[in-house]
């Protein structure tokens, strides 16, 4: 199971309250023999239009409402003709609804944010990060390891900062972090085993934004998240959870 809750961070070392002192604690000092923590941040837009129907909701709606029709109760005809009248006038609304694929999903850029508008949008970078094999670059979530932040919320907000350059358009949903995961070393890798702990994110009140402090990024959907990560997908599957 995934951890919810603030208790699981508890045995990873770093006291609770408040402290004038400056030198490190015996439980920090463990802490950091064990591995390092990463704050990682699951950025995603949502949804900007209704996602289709599925099929098999669609035929029983239309099932639904032909049964109710043919138990409907009947008015007569001079109340049907008062309602009908009611509340005409001269104006007239042109409405046209705005297309549901757009040209970046045409030309499929996943760099853009106006894709898959039906659909959550999640940020990935890519370049160096914390933990990667002999330091190359790769795909990755923003993170940031955890130094001196007074929560690791703090240090997953510092994370999305330094790659958007501010926060005005972003919220965060909650103070906990949605789920975790441990990172053994492997082989001849310098990097101890370490915590990585995901923050979700959330895109509001803009339809662009700046991207920053890396070599290339995407905004992707969940489907198209699996494939950056193959290894983890049983992770990801749990840790997000999308319903259409």
């Amino acid at each position: 199971m995934l951890p919810r809750s603030p208790a699981s961070l508890r045995p990873l070392g770093w006291a609770r309250g408040f402290s004038s002192s400056s030198s490190p604690s015996p439980s920090a000092s463990a802490s950091a023999a064990e591995g390092k923590i990463v704050a990682s941040v699951v950025f995603e837009r949502l949804p900007v239009v209704i996602p289709k129907i599925n099929p098999v909701v669609y035929a029983f709606q239309e099932f639904s409402f032909r049964w109710r029709q043919q138990y409907r109760r009947k008015y007569p005809d001079d109340v049907l003709g008062k309602a009908e009248a009611r509340g005409k006038g001269d104006y007239q609304i042109d409405y046209v609804p705005a297309p549901r694929i757009t040209e970046a999903d045409k030309a499929n850029d996943r760099k853009s944010l106006q894709r898959a508008l039906d659909n959550k949008l999640y940020l990935l970078l890519y370049g160096k990060t914390f933990g990667a094999p002999d330091g190359k670059p790769v795909w990755h979530f923003p993170e940031k390891v955890y130094e001196n932040e007074d929560t690791l919320r703090l240090c997953a907000e510092s994370a999305l900062k330094s790659v958007l350059g501010e926060l005005d358009n972003t919220y965060f949903v909650g103070n906990a972090p949605m789920a975790h995961m441990v990172a053994e070393q492997t082989g001849d890798s310098s990097v101890l085993p370490f915590k990585r702990f995901f923050f979700k994110s959330q895109v509001i009140g803009t339809t662009k934004l700046d991207i920053g402090k890396c070599e290339d990024h995407v905004w992707v959907t969940k489907d198209e998240l699996l494939e950056y990560f193959p290894e983890h997908k049983a992770l990801f599957d749990k840790m997000i959870i999308h319903i259409r």
